[in-house]
């Protein structure tokens, strides 16, 4: 709560000294590439929201080799948007990244395994090799494994952990029994890889209790002290937002404006549009604020660890809805 006023104050001197400037610069720093994943902030420059907000909004794709973190402590971003686990795990190894908006409010993450394994529920997966992505996309599936109680050591009563790439080739190849994937884009390239749906099993982390939050926006604290930036940020979260809540109103638009900014052209029109659906439903319900219920959960996930949690305590300072408040109300 002192932070919470001690924003607010800063807001007040911001507004009172009249610092909304045309034009301010923003770098915003995605978690991967340009895709419908963030298509509300394509949709905010495209139909020039950021513009009325006089904010000019640089969006920098991210890539297998782009941990956000490091780019926002580096200074090569004003805001990153990142997963949760990574950004607590970020902040209590000794970056001090705030949680100021979050535009989802469900998560996508599951696993995709092969039926014929034998992998009917979760305890199935002792004795089998789980392909992850790293890089802060794990931390999810360690505190899974470890509620279950399943070690991570190739036994036969463990899983064996392969660190893959962000395809699904380990899965197609047979070189993992499971894998992965996110409902809006890994689990329909294995569809589209012409896997039947009869053939695969999949396990949604929301549907067992340890979902935990995806794709918030972060800030470093440092900067929350500053009224110039909060300022922007409020300028920033509220022009995104509408930008969001467009998107899911028209969401083959939406997918449209994400293709016109894809400058690898690696996207297609059916996986965009495809994608956008998906990802309406996990924005759906949030209008950009925090839920301090989802915040709990996750939390209480990432601690489940057993001998070794994801984060080794609770987190103090770690989000605000100060920007929030400011700029949806």
């Amino acid at each position: 709560m002192t932070k919470k006023l001690a924003i607010a104050a800063t807001l007040a001197l911001g507004f009172s000294g009249g610092m909304a400037q045309a034009d301010d610069d923003v770098t915003l720093q995605l978690q991967w590439v340009t895709q419908a994943q963030f298509a509300g902030y394509y949709v905010a420059l495209d139909k020039g929201f950021y513009e009325e907000e006089g904010l000019d909004v640089t969006i920098k794709p991210g890539g297998p080799d782009i941990a956000p973190p490091q780019v926002l402590a580096g200074g090569g971003a004003d805001v990153m948007l990142n997963w949760m686990p990574s950004a607590l795990s970020a902040r209590e190894k000794g970056l001090p990244v705030v949680n100021i908006a979050q535009p989802f409010k469900s998560s996508g993450l599951m696993l995709t395994c092969w039926k014929d394994t034998g992998i009917e529920t979760p305890e199935d997966f002792r004795g089998k090799t789980i392909g992850t992505w790293f890089f802060g996309n794990e931390y999810p599936l360690l505190s899974w494994l470890s509620q279950l109680g399943i070690p991570m050591d190739g036994s036969d009563e463990g899983v064996t952990l392969q660190k893959i790439g962000f395809n699904v080739d380990p899965l197609l190849q047979r070189q993992s029994d499971c894998i992965t994937t996110m409902t809006y884009n890994e689990y329909w390239q294995v569809i589209d890889a012409g896997v039947s749906e009869d053939e695969i099993v999949t396990f949604k982390y929301s549907d067992h209790g340890v979902a935990t939050l995806e794709d918030g926006m972060y800030v470093l604290e440092e900067n929350l002290e500053d009224p110039a930036f909060v300022d922007k940020m409020v300028r920033f979260v509220r022009a995104s937002m509408k930008g969001w809540k467009w998107a899911e109103e028209n969401p083959e638009d939406a997918a449209m404006i994400v293709l016109d900014n894809d400058a690898t052209g690696a996207q297609t029109e059916k996986h965009q549009v495809r994608m956008m659906g998906e990802i309406a439903k996990l924005t759906a319900g949030s209008n950009g604020a925090l839920d301090p219920a989802d915040y709990e959960r996750t939390v209480a996930t990432l601690l489940a660890g057993g001998s070794d949690p994801v984060i080794s305590k609770e987190p103090e300072g770690a989000w605000t809805h100060a920007i929030t408040d400011a700029a949806l109300n």
